[in-house]
């Protein structure tokens, strides 16, 4: 096979493949370095054993990935902090494409934040099975190849995650309207330092999870509470005013406010909406996880 048409190969499963990706380790950049490692060994193989190049790609990146996701089991042992995914900009609350053999509404839930943050909790194995399954309709005979395992083994790490995420997974529909609705007068709640606006668009029971790494302001631990969530972020509406520049956005699929100043991006505000309420804000502070949004 030419240069030209591997090339082109590999271009055309691109968005698939970083969505197998980005699902499994929860980080743009390391998902973008697997397509980056990725590429060689597509490049090298004889084209003459591929009998499914779809297969054959989702199979490197799965691997790839999974040994990713063991050196981030490590580096996590001395994250500073919750540890949160990587906000990925999305155009619209609607769902995306879907690539062949996905169904379109699972696809979109599976890169939702909250969601994500769902599936730090299975195992590697069980991550890597449900985000081909249940996200992207892989087979079950494709998936075995792709973890060396056999059939009946996958189908028990899926039966597995299936079942721990329908345990933790509320079900809800929410209206895109709304929720822009909602985060609009959030933002200006907090950017106002209105703790009483604040309290109008927060759950009773909302929590609120900040990830900075230890590099940037961001509570180490879980506020529980609408009014210990509501005082801080209006308290630091007020005190990151100056130079500051906040607008509505679309991370994941979800309503969030992206914030910076000048000098850069100062965070993301994420919005779990329940019922007409925020039900969780996740503030992603930690300027490695913010280097790839726009300016």
């Amino acid at each position: 096979m030419a240069d030209d048409t591997l090339l082109e190969t590999y271009q055309a499963h691109r968005t698939l493949l970083f969505g197998v990706a980005y699902r499994m380790l929860g980080r743009v950049t390391d998902a973008e370095d697997v397509l980056q490692e990725a590429w060689p060994r597509w490049s090298a193989r004889d084209r003459g054993e591929v009998r499914d190049p779809r297969a054959y790609l989702v199979r490197i990146v799965t691997r790839l990935a999974l040994d990713r996701m063991r050196e981030q089991a490590a580096r996590r042992e001395t994250y500073v902090g919750p540890w949160l995914p990587e906000p990925l900009p999305t155009d619209s609350l609607a769902p995306t494409p879907a690539p062949e053999g996905a169904d379109r509404a699972v696809l979109a839930d599976t890169v939702s934040f909250a969601v994500l943050v769902m599936m730090e909790s299975l195992s590697p194995l069980e991550r890597a099975v449900f985000v081909l399954r249940e996200a992207f309709g892989v087979g079950y005979p494709e998936i075995a190849e792709a973890l060396g395992r056999d059939q009946p083994a996958v189908r028990q790490l899926a039966a597995r995650a299936r079942r721990h995420m329908a345990e933790r997974r509320p079900r809800y529909t929410v209206d895109p309207r709304d929720q822009r609705e909602l985060a609009e007068r959030f933002l200006a709640a907090a950017l106002d330092g209105d703790v009483g606006a604040l309290l109008e668009s927060l759950a009773a029971d909302v929590t609120l999870v900040g990830d900075s790494g230890g590099q940037a302001k961001a509570p180490r631990r879980v506020i529980v509470g609408a009014d210990k969530v509501s005082r801080f972020l209006a308290g630091v509406g007020v005190k990151e005013s100056e130079g500051l520049v906040a607008r509505f956005a679309v991370f994941n699929g979800c309503p969030a406010v992206y914030a910076h100043t000048p000098r850069g991006p100062l965070g993301a505000f994420l919005l779990d909406v329940v019922d007409g309420r925020v039900q969780r804000v996740y503030v992603v502070t930690n300027p490695d996880k913010l280097a790839h949004l726009p300016r």
